[in-house]
């Protein structure tokens, strides 16, 4: 006779997961590094999620979309655009669920390489997820400080338009305000400002937009004839300038899909933490400050040089997306639902999974090849720390 005995199911799941991770894993607290401990630190509110979510998406790289539109042309970017939203979106949530798995499992998930150090194997983590990763974070970095020097390089033209001061000048100011900001300790430690930066994107996006407004039904501007052929000199040309602009694309709908969060610096930072801190000892003391310090400061350093050496900031963006985002954002989300929930092959779920994973990795692969050519040409007209 089959005896039945009824349990609270909150304490079971509880218990299940607590055995999971006691047969398993070591205690959770001693598997976390000073990275893990001290930078991306589970202390905000659903509320500040929302923030660091929408700061990372509307981000610099959205000001790289004018120049994603003009080699799409309306109909293709208007597209693109579209699907690029629909399948990030659809990817987050395939993301949100493996997570869920994996936390119910006892594994709580905290780094985008540790998924895959789960689901892939530790080789995948550590020798293609966590690089890809790092670059897309640190190349942004570079691309944050280079946007920052051209902003103020524009705004001192327009004040002073006989003035001397060249483009790496600024550059290197704003790198200096990066190196202070560099020294924020945490993630949760951003949320004032990131709320901040929330709320200068936003207003950005409405003057861009009422501008943009009120210059295209202006007296002078309607006058004129209106062009909106695709650049490029041959098919060539065009063809790679299309999947150039799907590259920053993905840059833009990239950012916020990662499970840290992109807000670029603090996961760069993340990796230098747990490269050179110590979680046995605590945060502020001198054995953790001081590498701390050194190693942030010196990335800094160099983020800057490297933006003032190679003022491309269009160009930069398109990298990261095909290398990065791509591959990040639109491949492997769908792969980590199919390995972790293994769905029927005869399901409509596994094949379009595969249809986009597919797709996608032939659109980066192009877009890659787009990214690296249009910097050669690029190459070609700038000079190292050009004035543009």
């Amino acid at each position: 006779m089959a005896v039945t005995v009824e349990t609270d199911p909150k304490l079971q799941q509880d218990g299940g997961a607590a055995a999971a991770a006691d047969s398993s894993d070591p205690p959770q607290k001693a598997e976390l590094d000073a990275g893990a401990l001290f930078v991306l630190e589970s202390k905000g509110s659903w509320v500040h999620c929302g923030y660091h979510l929408t700061t990372s998406i509307v981000a610099p790289p959205l000001l790289s979309l004018p120049f994603a539109l003009t080699l799409l042309g309306w109909a293709g970017g208007i597209v693109s655009l579209v699907v690029a939203a629909l399948v990030t979106f659809y990817s987050y949530n395939l993301l949100s669920l493996v997570l869920e798995h994996q936390a119910a499992m006892g594994r709580r998930q905290l780094r985008f390489r540790d998924m895959a150090n789960q689901i892939l194997g530790p080789r995948w983590g550590r020798y293609y997820v966590g690089p890809i990763q790092f670059m897309v974070c640190y190349g942004a970095v570079v691309a944050c400080t280079l946007l920052g020097g051209q902003c103020m390089k524009a705004i001192y033209v327009l004040s002073k338009p006989d003035g001397t001061l060249k483009l790496y000048v600024f550059v290197t100011i704003f790198g200096c305000f990066m190196l202070i900001l560099a020294q924020i300790p945490s993630f949760h430690s951003l949320r004032h400002i990131n709320l901040v930066s929330l709320l200068l994107c936003l207003a950005y996006s409405a003057c861009a937009t009422a501008a943009s407004v009120h210059i295209g039904t202006s007296s002078s501007s309607s006058s004129q004839p209106k062009e909106y052929s695709l650049p490029g000199d041959s098919t060539q040309d065009r063809l790679f300038g299309i999947f150039n602009a799907i590259a920053i694309i993905g840059t833009t709908y990239g950012n916020g899909i990662i499970p840290e969060i992109q807000v670029y610096l603090q996961p760069t930072n993340e990796v230098l933490e747990g490269t050179f801190g110590d979680p046995t000892s605590k945060q502020f003391s001198v054995r953790n400050v001081v590498p701390r310090v050194m190693s942030r400061s010196l990335s800094v350093v160099v983020a800057t040089v490297v933006a003032a050496m190679l003022p491309f900031f269009g160009d930069i963006n398109a990298l990261i997306g095909a290398f990065g985002f791509i591959p990040l954002d639109f491949i492997l989300p769908v792969v980590f639902y199919n390995l972790t929930f293994k769905p029927s092959k005869r399901s409509l779920v596994f094949w379009l999974n595969s249809t986009i994973a597919v797709v996608f990795s032939a659109v980066g692969a192009i877009a890659a090849v787009a990214a690296v050519r249009q910097m050669s040409l690029d190459a070609k007209t700038y000079r190292l720390f050009a004035n543009v």
